[in-house]
């Protein structure tokens, strides 16, 4: 799964992902559980100014975890000038 795949983001100082949050939202249950809050502080700032630095973030998680129900794992990232956007897909436990 991903969020915005269409359009992948540059990680300048300008325009970054800042952070992903992750839930599971098992099936017959009201609210989700958060699987995972990650952030990326690496967007080549530095002391010599804005995209000066060697050091970029990449906006990509992993996220493992255990459940015995099926349900919808939701992705939520953060745009520094769009916004949030979101993703989500169904799974299913057999």
């Amino acid at each position: 799964m991903s969020v915005g795949k269409e359009i992948p983001h540059p990680n300048t100082t300008e325009h970054h992902i800042r952070r992903i949050s992750v839930y599971f939202l098992p099936e017959g249950e009201k609210f989700p559980y958060q699987l995972g809050e990650y952030g990326f502080c690496a967007h080549g700032e530095s002391a010599q100014g804005p995209n000066m630095s060697t050091v970029y973030a990449q906006p990509q998680i992993e996220t493992i975890f255990k459940t015995e129900k099926s349900g919808t794992i939701f992705a939520l990232a953060y745009c520094n000038i769009h916004g949030l956007w979101e993703n989500s897909q169904d799974i299913e436990v057999k």
